[in-house]
């Protein structure tokens, strides 16, 4: 499908920003809305050699996908455009997302979620580089920032829409991938394939760049290693705050997501908070304070004695991680000229990806040698505070980088 004819003097509006917005609950869905029925799926493939390992990776190789193939969703997006790309991984995704309903043999279903984990990391790098195309400044900075909160929240609906289709067995939720039909919609109408070169002809198909000329490939690394960095501990709470609450006494599984999901509203509520002020601030400042906050998280986390101070540590640590993660994407993005957005994105969210995998690792690792998960929590305290380093790093950021959009 090719993009309806515009000219440059039209602009991106709300619904544009929408339609590259709600993409991003798809990646949050390819995990989280199965969660409720691995116990279903445990029951129904236990007569398999190893299914305690093999089921789990219904949730897990879609991620595992994303960490290894988004700067290739990256270089593909900077050769063949962003938009028809994005257009065709949302039909790969609502086929291959839905196929578990009709397949009984856990070894094709598994090979269904790597094609959902191929269709998440083209989606997850497309759009999020396609809003970077359409918007420049304070708006970008808006939208971008409004992924890591419209992630956080749709979450919390996926988990329950997940535990309400199982009641009809573990095959319903899969249904839920057909969603994907309407990202295709909104984005076949209210998007186009932007252009770099303010001059070019609009009857002149994009031109195809893969060259890497001025690619920013130190800040780049820099960006990317912080990234990880950030990401690990982005995802404990979210990961190990249920264990935490279990040291502490709280038995019940269902109160313990409760209470978890109620003090991760700090990231939706970070995002807000750096919607004001990140456009604002220097990149520094931002991360002395985000890293401090995720480090004083920790610090509570680990010296609380209660449930209560425990979660109020959560929710701490949680509002550092939703200015953060806006922080590093924005930062990432502002260095990046059009002709290797793409491939930028990607390596930047492969980065998060592989952090939110070496999460787990590194919290059970400190948990082995530090006398449990609540001191490990104090651990994590620690390596947060060389955020300060960092923040001295990225008082040396080179400035935004600016190039003109035409629009077709």
């Amino acid at each position: 499908m090719t993009g309806r004819a515009m000219t440059k003097h039209d602009q991106p509006g709300f619904m544009t920003g929408i339609s590259l917005l709600l993409p991003i609950t798809l990646t949050t869905m390819a995990v989280v809305l199965l969660t409720p029925i691995i116990p279903d799926l445990m029951k129904q493939f236990s007569d398999v050699p190893n299914y305690e390992y093999w089921v789990p990776m219904i949730l897990t190789l879609p991620s595992l996908c994303v960490a290894l193939l988004c700067p290739v969703a990256g270089m593909l997006g900077d050769y063949f455009g962003r938009r028809r790309l994005l257009l065709a991984s949302f039909i790969l995704y609502a086929m291959v997302g839905v196929a578990p309903v009709f397949l009984s043999d856990l070894t094709h279903i598994l090979v269904s979620r790597i094609g959902v984990g191929i269709a998440e990391a083209l989606i997850y790098v497309l759009s999020t580089t396609m809003i970077g195309d359409y918007y420049k400044g304070a708006a970008r900075d808006k939208w971008l920032g409004a992924q890591t909160a419209f992630a956080s929240m749709s979450a919390l609906l996926f988990f329950n829409l997940g535990g309400l289709l199982g009641e009809g067995g573990w095959r319903m939720p899969f249904w839920a991938y057909a969603s994907a039909a309407i990202m295709f919609l909104l984005v076949a109408r209210f998007t186009w394939e932007p252009r770099a070169d303010e001059r070019a002809s609009l009857e002149v198909a994009p031109v195809r760049s893969m060259s890497w000329a001025g690619f920013p490939w130190g800040w780049m690394a820099m960006i990317v290693l912080i990234t990880i960095y950030g990401s690990i501990f982005f995802y404990t709470v979210q990961i190990q705050a249920p264990s935490g609450l279990a040291e502490l006494g709280l038995s019940s599984p269902a109160e313990r997501g409760f209470l978890t999901s109620i003090a991760s509203i700090g990231v939706p509520l970070g995002t807000f908070l750096y919607s004001r002020l990140g456009p604002k601030w220097p990149v520094s400042r931002l991360l002395l304070i985000e890293f401090g906050l995720l480090s004083l998280g920790f610090f509570l986390m680990g010296s609380a004695g209660s449930v209560t101070g425990f979660l109020i540590g959560c929710f701490v640590n949680q509002l550092g991680a939703g200015l953060l993660l806006p922080t590093l994407l924005v930062w990432s993005m502002s260095i990046l000229s059009f002709d290797f957005r793409g491939r930028g994105v990607g390596f930047w969210q492969s980065a998060f990806a592989f952090g939110q995998f070496l999460s787990p690792v590194v919290v059970t690792f400190l948990s082995q040698r530090g006398g449990g998960l609540l001191a490990a929590f104090t651990l994590l305290s620690a390596a947060a505070l060389g955020g300060v380093l960092i923040a001295l790093l990225a008082s040396r950021a080179p400035p935004m980088a600016k190039e003109p959009v035409v629009y077709e």
